[in-house]
């Protein structure tokens, strides 16, 4: 690479007129006057003294560039295979040290900086992450969207499913007791209650006990009453010593009846009922009983 020299030029600005010189400050060729004022002294700077600042700067940078140019061959020289087996292991053992318990999160976001140049996040019905390794590898990883707290606590299907089939046969604490027997829990966890029963089944619309009781035809006491036309309190003494079947379909023991069908009982006047009999028999065989004391 040849070296050009720099060309200087000099104006320089007299500041008396020509051939009025003083025999002291007769300027010489190649010289330049620099008035430059620092604690009243005057620099005087040679073309030459310029030239070779300019060849030391221009040795400087040759020097620099030389080696950039053995570092960057340096970089770009293919590993050995002792060191390829090395960056292998150290590769493989990647997965270890970032599970180890005993890494600390400073240490895991420096192995993440080492290994990721960027991630890019992409939002849609499920994320997408496009991640650029420092090699200039790519990788795509797609991760289903998280649910937000409604979804979280939103009750299975399939729990909604056994409530319905167990109103079929049980009131809303019947119900919660047979899903706590069963080791089922609500959405946040908790044990069932006849008022969560209650709620789950007024929030998905299901059928009450008492709806699906009357869908499939049984009377109310008043109704039943009406139909034998008897009083209500003897309904509920039938019900009690088993003439008539009776249904609870609240947590509150109320009943709703099946129809009587086609042999109703009915109140006769005059006769005893076979039921008020015998428990009369049992109060009288308990008053003849004697207590022996020894």
């Amino acid at each position: 690479m040849a070296q050009s020299t720099p060309s200087c030029s000099f104006n320089f600005v007299p500041d008396r007129p020509t051939g009025s010189w003083p025999a002291n400050q007769t300027p010489r060729n190649n010289v330049t006057r620099k008035h430059t004022r620092s604690h009243g002294r005057v620099w005087l700077v040679t073309a030459d003294e310029l030239e070779a600042d300019w060849n030391l700067k221009l040795r400087e940078l040759r020097q620099a560039q030389q080696e950039y140019e053995q570092q960057r061959a340096t970089d770009q020289k293919p590993r050995d295979e002792r060191q390829g087996q090395e960056i292998l292991a150290l590769a493989q053992d990647f997965p270890r040290l970032w599970q180890d318990p005993k890494t600390p999160q400073r240490e895991r976001k420096r192995m993440v900086r080492l290994l990721l140049e960027d991630v890019t996040l992409l939002k849609g019905k499920e994320l997408t992450l496009q991640v650029r390794f420092k090699g200039g590898a790519t990788r795509t990883l797609t991760h289903p969207k998280e649910l937000a707290a409604p979804e979280i606590r939103k009750t299975k299907a399939d729990l909604i499913q056994t409530i319905d089939q167990l109103l079929d046969q049980a009131t809303d604490a019947q119900v919660a007791s047979q899903l706590n027997r069963q080791g089922l829990h609500s959405s946040t966890g908790h044990s069932f209650t006849g008022r969560l029963v209650a709620f789950l089944r007024r929030t998905y619309k299901l059928k009450s006990r008492h709806q699906r009781l009357r869908e499939a035809g049984l009377l109310t006491l008043k109704e039943m009453a009406g139909c034998l036309k008897v009083a209500s309190r003897t309904i509920k003494v039938w019900r009690d010593f088993g003439v008539l079947r009776a249904h609870i379909y609240n947590d509150k023991g109320e009943c709703l009846y099946e129809p009587p069908g086609p042999n109703p009982p009915s109140k006769q006047q005059g006769l005893t009922c076979p039921l008020r009999v015998r428990a009369t028999a049992f109060r009288t065989n308990a008053t003849n009983e004697v207590q022996y004391e020894a």
